[in-house]
């Protein structure tokens, strides 16, 4: 079965291909030549997701998932939220860094969470489907791997950041697993099996 993600982001694309397995083939915006900027002016998590999978559904007809993830900073109010991705710079990640850790320099709570909201739509309507996973920010960067605020994020039970991890365990404790863990158990309720 193929499921359209609405994303340019190759990372992102191959974290949710890890995740779904070799029965799913995960497509992309990229793999329809579907260039122009989505804009996302929703005021939360599910509004962004819906506008995604809504221009991917009209533009192919084929099913499918847009996702809005954001890291949540208990400090911080809530931000950076649902401009994680522009918090300091567009999808500037390093930018963005600098300014969660620059804001809780000095701030002895570090609790944060992060958060994908998944909307799938197709002729039946929409459907959403929520992960999250809890942990602490650390002072500074730590690890190569991941991408976003994974260097900076240490789930709980765990003392290693996202970006420390493995790809796979990672994978199986993240906040987009959990979503997409809800969403094939909806897609298999529905009788879409491969």
């Amino acid at each position: 079965m193929e499921i359209l993600i609405a994303t340019h982001n190759l990372h992102k694309k191959e974290e949710i291909q890890q995740i779904l397995g070799t029965d799913y083939i995960v497509t992309s915006l990229s793999d329809y030549d579907l260039n122009e900027e989505i804009i996302e002016d929703g005021k939360t998590f599910e509004e962004n997701a819906f506008i995604k999978a809504k221009y991917c559904f009209d533009k192919t007809g084929k099913p499918s998932v847009g996702d809005d993830s954001g890291l949540v900073v208990e400090a911080l109010g809530g931000k950076p939220g649902i401009f994680s991705a522009r918090y300091a710079g567009n999808h500037n990640f390093k930018k963005n860094i600098e300014k969660v850790l620059d804001e809780i320099k000095d701030e002895p709570n570090r609790r944060a969470y992060f958060i994908t909201v998944l909307c799938y739509k197709d002729n039946d309507g929409e459907h959403y489907f929520e992960g999250r996973v809890y942990g602490n920010l650390t002072n500074e960067v730590f690890g190569e791997d991941g991408f976003g605020y994974d260097p900076i994020f240490i789930p709980d039970d765990y003392n290693q950041t996202f970006a420390e991890m493995l790809p796979e365990e990672k994978n199986r404790i993240s906040h987009r697993s959990e979503a997409l863990k809800k969403f094939l158990e909806f897609l298999n309720s529905k009788g879409v099996v491969v």
